[in-house]
């Protein structure tokens, strides 16, 4: 009888792990986003960059792009797009993993992007979330953001970027 308990115990505890581990697994990845993403997002997987017709892996901080018939994963797009400028594309959100095996889709889906350059991006953007300071090349993490521009950023994450403490 003890050992069946035993078990009993041991079960419950493996699933209760199992479950706060689930919980604890909730990925927020604001500060990994890179400056030139668009605002709005606490998590973002990949961004796929119609216009150059590639993807952009935010927790690989990679580019991925056709090479041939190859998926290239590269820390840098390559030389035929070295007059992209990722601050003024458009880029679209994709949170499911690989996107870049449904290009076909997403080429087609996402082609009305193309050329359009009037997405907010993180770098200009007023969110307190992003701990960004205009005209910043490199924003500032959480903790730097004291002062901004005379009033007090107290990082309080309303995402308002207007502190009411």
């Amino acid at each position: 009888m003890k050992r069946l308990f035993l078990i009993a115990v041991v079960m419950m505890v493996s699933l209760l792990s199992t479950q706060v581990k689930a919980q604890l697994n909730v990925n927020v990845n604001i500060g990994s986003q890179p400056l030139w993403g668009p605002t709005g997002y606490d998590h973002v997987d990949y961004y796929y960059l119609p216009d150059v017709e590639s993807y952009y892996s935010v927790p690989r901080k990679q580019f991925v792009y056709l090479n041939g018939n190859d998926w290239v994963f590269s820390n840098s797009l390559p030389g035929r797009y070295g007059n992209y400028d990722l601050y003024n594309g458009y880029k679209v959100v994709v949170n499911s993993p690989k996107p870049y095996l449904n290009f076909k889709n997403d080429k087609v889906k996402y082609a009305k992007y193309k050329g359009n350059k009037g997405q907010l991006i993180i770098r200009d953007s007023d969110d307190s979330r992003y701990y960004v300071v205009k005209g910043h090349p490199h924003g500032m993490p959480p903790g730097q953001a004291k002062k901004i521009y005379g009033k007090e950023n107290k990082g309080h994450g309303h995402g308002k970027g207007k502190d009411k403490h």
